[in-house]
């Protein structure tokens, strides 16, 4: 039997709830075993205790969105020959198509350790990370992170397609035997053929694979899912080769093309949603879909910015997600959530974000039951936060604009550095 052991601190702060002064956890086997005040589980248990004193102890963070794979994207930009200077949001796909092409297998491997790496380095235990070539998988499987990998899905040639859905379909109920579970990711509505939309929910629903999906990022999608206009049809799809497939405007959103084909439920992740529109939030809601807010990307990528306050109204349950380093500057969490708090001052609360980057976050993934949060039964994912001593007063707004990270455990085991560390 693997030794117990209390972990303690200043305070103990979980999501929607009040500071716990002098709080602790009762950790064994990666797993919390009890939580509250330290003079109540030292005189339940006799387990070594483990204190960091005028520090503040906080659940590890779920980054709802992310792209892994693409960490190395900064020096394969550099090495590469494009003249990457993007100034819209399609020349930006097509570039990091240009550069993606110039990549091999090889490549990717290293960009995605990285990617943990600094996922783990910055309090990030569980992500939902979209991969796109099923052979990569192995490599998230052997990290300590948790959370949901989504096979993506596009194309729409129906041969093509086919084998896509076969392999992620394939490497998603494989998948299910490792600590992270799987899903699938229809990429966008201007990406899959409409015909193959009804496909993947029924492959989603008879597998019980949940769906994250791009939704409504830019302008330049709202135009092409409308009425077919814009540069993703006059650029994007020649360069891909795709002319052929233009011509099938649907005069709706991308959130009621998605309604229409049954793709919006209460397991699916949307992502982004910058342009949507009141009767779009409707439906989101209606449906019980989370949304994943990327507000460095679509800053970087001038796409706009998402109406916070209409989720807000519509009370639509929110996450967050750093996308990837080919439209962001990090995949920090703290970064981004800081970023939310600046740009959303008037929309989000310490408490909002909080919520969005551990409970939400789970509940996004579907991994609320073992992750989130610091209760009993759930994994011992938590992150040592220093420079917030002091009274409960303003306690979480100074952890959360102020705080800094110094110590991050995963399944109750100190990261270290090394991302094989961690059994």
């Amino acid at each position: 039997m693997s030794e117990e052991i209390i972990y303690s601190a200043s305070w103990l702060i979980n999501p929607d709830a009040s500071p716990i002064a002098g709080g602790a956890l009762l950790v064994r086997n990666g797993i919390v075993l009890d939580a509250g005040p330290l003079n109540i589980l030292r005189s339940a248990h006799s387990a070594p205790v483990l204190d960091f004193p005028g520090c503040v102890i906080l659940p590890g963070f779920i980054n709802a969105h992310t792209h892994l794979e693409l960490t190395h994207f900064p020096s394969w930009k550099l090495r590469s020959a494009v003249d990457y200077n993007p100034r819209r949001f399609t020349d930006w796909i097509i570039q990091l198509i240009k550069i993606a092409r110039g990549l091999t297998p090889e490549d990717y491997p290293p960009s995605i350790r990285e990617g943990v790496r600094m996922c783990l380095e910055s309090g990030t235990t569980a992500v939902g990370e979209i991969v796109t070539n099923p052979a990569m998988a192995e490599h998230y499987y052997h990290s300590p992170l948790a959370g949901r990998l989504y096979f993506e899905l596009l194309g729409h040639e129906a041969g093509h397609f086919a084998g896509k859905l076969a392999a992620a379909t394939g490497a998603a109920l494989h998948g299910e035997a490792h600590t992270l579970l799987t899903g699938l990711s229809p990429h966008s509505p201007y990406t899959i053929a409409h015909e193959h939309l009804a496909t993947i929910r029924d492959t989603s629903a008879s597998h019980n694979l949940p769906l994250t999906i791009h939704l409504s990022e830019s302008s330049s999608e709202a135009n092409f899912v409308f009425d077919g206009s814009g540069d993703l049809a006059s650029e994007f799809y020649p360069f891909v080769g795709w002319e052929r497939f233009l011509g099938h405007p649907v005069r709706c959103s991308s959130t009621e093309l998605l309604d229409r084909y049954g793709l919006l439920a209460s397991t699916t992740l949307a992502v982004h949603c910058v342009h949507v529109s009141v009767a779009d939030a409707r439906i989101i809601k209606s449906r019980g879909t989370h949304i994943a807010l990327c507000p460095r990307s679509n800053e970087l990528l001038d796409v706009g910015r998402a109406p916070v306050h209409l989720f807000k109204k519509f009370d639509i349950p929110l996450a967050l997600g750093t996308d990837s380093l080919a439209s962001n500057n990090s995949i920090s969490l703290w970064d981004e959530l800081r970023f939310a708090l600046e740009i959303f001052s008037n929309d989000l609360t310490v408490q909002d974000v909080l919520h969005m980057v551990t409970i939400g976050g789970a509940e996004a993934l579907g991994i609320s039951a073992s992750c989130g949060s610091l209760e009993v039964g759930k994994r011992a994912d938590f992150q040592v936060i220093g420079n917030c001593d002091g009274s409960e007063v303003g306690m979480l707004e100074r952890v959360m604009r102020e705080g800094i990270l110094q110590e991050v455990f995963v399944g109750g085991v100190r990261y270290t550095g090394d991302v094989n560390s961690i059994p």
